[in-house]
């Protein structure tokens, strides 16, 4: 049986070189000798479920000594079809999923200092280093992409 797995660690940062503990996580997952696809927000491990479980722990390990603060992990059958089309905004979707939990609620139900609020939150993330963001998290607002970078723009009240 062939697993996949994808985790993301925390705190995310800007543009630049990746983070320690992301770089430190990668490593662990190829030295578990995991198939690795590193993202700027995530990374992709496969292989056969023994190897994926075991190797898990170290890349765990590995993330949080090297300054993680969150691993967030998600696991599933290499051959099982995805619950929902695969998006290449997949770590973008997780960031704005988190946002509204953090923030208790749809981003668009959010008035304007909430709003705000989210777009610092997703630009500290490092959401806005990914391409088209700044139109999904619009979307996700309610609002334009004028008023996001408006946001952008601001300094914190």
């Amino acid at each position: 049986m062939e697993l996949e797995a994808e985790f993301t660690s925390e705190p995310f940062q800007g543009e630049g070189e990746p983070p320690e503990h992301a770089v430190r996580a990668r490593e662990a997952a190829e030295k578990a000798g995991l198939t690795t696809n590193f993202g700027p927000l995530g990374t992709t491990v496969s292989g056969s479920a023994d190897a994926v479980l075991s190797g898990l722990a170290d890349i765990a390990r590995a993330a949080i000594e090297a300054g993680a603060t969150r691993l967030t992990l998600q696991v599933r059958l290499a051959d099982a079809p995805a619950a929902h089309p695969v998006e290449l905004n997949s770590a973008l979707d997780r960031l704005i999923a988190d946002v509204e939990r953090e923030l208790g609620g749809k981003l668009a139900g959010l008035d304007r200092a909430g709003k705000q609020h989210a777009v610092r939150l997703f630009k500290e993330r490092g959401a806005f280093t990914l391409r088209k963001s700044v139109a999904t998290v619009a979307e996700a607002l309610g609002v334009t992409r004028f008023t996001v970078y408006n946001y952008l723009n601001r300094e914190p009240e």
